[in-house]
């Protein structure tokens, strides 16, 4: 029998990821990223770019009220984001297919270090401005003809993989 919200037996909890999402527009995946933030206990999102779409009506569609519990913030400029990034010492991971990316399996997480994911615009990824900043830069092995997926589905699979490493380190 299907459980209800209210009768799983999922315990809450909240890691120390923060999403940077760079340049990205699409109300639905704007609140699909805010309803995977939610569902793997992302501390907040940043929004980088102008006039990004946050219309709560649009947004609630996917998002399922999800955008009322994630904190977030929106970012005009690349130097405020990299400014906060670098001098609050986060563990910085670009989801990006690059030249130096690894498969995501590969991606190295460390015991009470904070995490920034940054993920990439639905038309042209991650920027080469953050990219030179990341630490590590990670992409999905994919096995179509097809090189690129959603970024909300992206970002899924990547959070899965970061939250059970942390889950594994504790």
């Amino acid at each position: 029998m299907q459980l209800s919200h209210e009768e799983t037996q999922f315990e809450r909890k909240t890691f120390p990821i923060t999403i940077i999402c760079d340049h990205i527009y699409f109300q639905q995946n704007i609140g699909s990223i805010f309803r995977i933030s939610e569902a793997f206990g992302v501390e907040a999102i940043f929004f980088l770019g102008k006039d990004i779409p946050l219309t709560p009506r649009k947004i609630n569609k996917t998002s399922r009220s999800t955008h009322l519990r994630v904190p977030y913030t929106v970012v005009e400029t690349e130097l405020e984001i990299k400014e906060y990034l670098l001098a609050n010492k986060y563990e910085i991971i670009a989801l990006e297919i690059a030249h130096n990316s690894e498969a995501l399996q590969k991606v190295s997480i460390e015991r009470n270090k904070k995490i920034a994911l940054l993920i990439g615009s639905e038309i042209s990824g991650v920027s080469e401005s953050l990219l030179e900043i990341a630490h590590q830069v990670v992409h999905i092995d994919m096995f179509g003809a097809n090189s690129s997926m959603n970024v909300a589905q992206a970002a899924s699979i990547c959070l899965y993989e970061i939250t059970n490493q942390l889950l594994q380190l504790k």
